[in-house]
């Protein structure tokens, strides 16, 4: 999906794979799993190994394909993140998924640079509307386990795996805000690695919903996701046909009974871009 006005930024997905940025014997891997692999310099290193971190990850993106490359970088007010943006200057295309967004301000901070705003708090979300309208704001994620700690709230999903009130909310707003504003909408991690049931629940979901990706923190969940994501050999046809139909009748007409307008081929469009059909 192209977010509007972010200067060309794309984000290639649906599944987006986390990889610890201290670990780049992974980093290859991790991109013939994924669609996009995401460097990360925040969760999954400890302090004391920050700065090796950063320095393997500037010395292997010369050799990665950037346009499915992100970096996660650490959060604003902590004593990496101006040395980790510094680090990243000679890499303008590289697009940076920042933590702890909490305002517009956070992401803006960083233009022209594209970023990824990660919503995870309570205060994140509520602003989620105006952080989208950051210029360089190439989309928005919401991020359940800190949004769960921020919360004070248990670790607990309903019966039928999915979210409580509180996290559903959450997850509504951040797609609500995204779209809004033309930007991507990105889905939370599942924590649980061998719950691939869940997970394909959840990508399900999310796909349905209109999120464009959603983040894996392991590859076995890669192709989980991308399946969920896929839209199905009866959809593609029924896409193909009436995207065809559409071009050789402008206007609202009927097709096997459906009214077909302008909305409707939309959706059809986006069937096929989701599919990987062109032309």
């Amino acid at each position: 999906m192209r977010g509007r006005d972010t200067g060309g930024a794309v984000l290639h997905g649906p599944a987006l794979l986390f990889c610890p940025g201290d670990r780049p014997d992974r980093f290859g891997k991790a991109l013939a799993a994924a669609d996009s692999v995401i460097l990360d310099l925040e969760d999954a290193v400890g302090p004391d190994a920050k700065d090796a971190a950063r320095d393997a990850v500037v010395a292997a993106l010369p050799g990665l394909d950037l346009a499915r490359v992100l970096v996660r970088v650490n959060a604003p007010g902590t004593p990496w993140h101006d040395a980790d943006v510094r680090a990243l200057a000679p890499f303008p295309e590289v697009t940076v998924l920042l933590p702890m967004v909490a305002a517009p301000e956070d992401v803006a901070a960083l233009a022209p640079r594209p970023v990824i705003a990660l919503c995870e708090t309570a205060r994140g979300v509520l602003a989620a509307p105006s952080i989208a309208t950051a210029e360089n704001c190439a989309g928005l994620m919401w991020g359940s386990e800190d949004l769960l700690a921020d919360l004070g709230a248990r670790p607990v999903r309903l019966p039928g795996g999915g979210y409580r009130p509180a996290l559903q909310e959450a997850r509504t707003r951040i797609l609500y805000a995204a779209r809004a504003a033309g930007r991507a909408p990105v889905d939370t991690v599942l924590v649980d690695i061998d719950d691939l049931d869940t997970l394909a629940a959840d990508s399900a979901d999310a796909a349905a919903d209109g999120y464009v990706a959603k983040a894996c923190i392991h590859p076995s969940q890669a192709e989980t996701v991308r399946h969920a994501f896929r839209p199905d050999d009866r959809a593609v046809a029924w896409a193909r046909e009436v995207v065809d139909e559409a071009a050789a009748r402008p206007g609202v007409f009927r097709l096997r009974g459906q009214m077909i307008d302008a909305p409707v081929v939309a959706y059809a469009r986006e069937v096929l871009r989701r599919a990987g059909v062109t032309g």
